[in-house]
């Protein structure tokens, strides 16, 4: 049923998180990228479990073993074997472990600084927002992967170097969204009537405001997740992130590159899974700003 107002009567009954996945649901996209990352969620927790073999075992007498359905394959390894002999399926499902674990840390570190730093230079305004802005246009200067180069080379090549060098490289995207958002929520008439009633600062700012500025948060965060997961694989490509053995999706590309043309599938099953990953998290992006934003699910 339709309101008067041309909104449905469910969405107007229904309690927040109720109306959000109502909208939520409605994007076909959004929902099969959700089930898509809820797959490589279960598979990344479970892997231990579901393995078929240990991602670090080497049958050196199957080394570079075709799939399963091509000429020379076998069961016991479905999507084939690496250069030494590790069953490919294991070595993904365990890599997968991997750029979850990118993927959190990096939006947790990025999105937590950020979003404190946005919130302080929008709200107290003055010299604080000046230092605070100024910091992030010399981050924002530097493209990311370049200054996630030069902390690698500071820091030394390692997976937690990398996860904090591209954490910095997305930074100033938070600090300047949230910002934007603090200015234009901060002269809300209920946030003047909060202060007008005595609450203070730190009151203002995290019950008043910042509730009110992370739709467009939640809606990038989304999208930093899948850049961080591509960055970390092009650092662990480039030898400046997971090192070997590690079965990280970019660091088995690194190790594979050589035999492209006579073991396809080395190469092709890892950046198929990076791909895969990626396109979920940016279709779940696009379903939480239709469902955010109130203009985009009327229209």
């Amino acid at each position: 049923m339709v309101s008067s107002s041309g909104e449905p009567v469910a969405l107007m009954q229904a309690g927040p998180l109720r109306e959000f996945w109502l909208l939520f649901r409605k994007n076909l996209s959004a929902m099969v990228g959700l089930t898509i990352l809820l797959v490589f969620l279960f598979v990344a927790v479970f892997a231990d479990l579901i393995a078929p073999h240990s991602p670090i075992m080497q049958f050196r007498q199957h080394s570079l073993q075709p799939p399963v359905w091509q000429d020379g394959g076998s069961a016991r390894f479905l999507l084939g074997t690496d250069a030494v002999g590790r069953d490919l399926l294991s070595r993904l499902m365990h890599g997968s472990r991997f750029s979850f674990y990118v993927g959190f840390c990096v939006l947790t570190l990025s999105l937590t600084l950020g979003v404190a730093l946005g919130l302080v230079a929008g709200y107290f305004r003055g010299w604080l927002e000046e230092i605070i802005m100024r910091l992030s246009d010399i981050l924002w200067s530097f493209p990311s992967l370049l200054l996630a180069f030069v902390v690698v080379a500071v820091l030394g090549p390692s997976l937690t170097n990398a996860m904090i060098a591209i954490a910095l490289a997305y930074l100033p995207e938070f600090i300047r969204i949230t910002r934007g958002q603090v200015l234009v929520v901060a002269n809300r008439n209920y946030v003047i009537a909060s202060r007008m009633a005595g609450a203070g600062p730190l009151r203002l700012m995290f019950t008043a405001i910042l509730p009110n500025c992370l739709a467009p948060v939640i809606v990038h965060a989304s999208l930093v997740f899948s850049s961080a997961i591509l960055a970390a694989a092009g650092l662990s490509f480039l030898g400046l992130g997971a090192q070997p053995p590690a079965p990280e999706w970019g660091a088995m590309l690194a190790e594979s590159r050589e035999f492209i043309l006579r073991a396809w599938w080395v190469v092709a099953f890892p950046g198929l899974a990076i791909l895969i990953m990626v396109l979920a998290v940016n279709f779940i992006g696009d379903g939480l700003r239709d469902a955010l934003d109130p203009r985009l699910s009327r229209a």
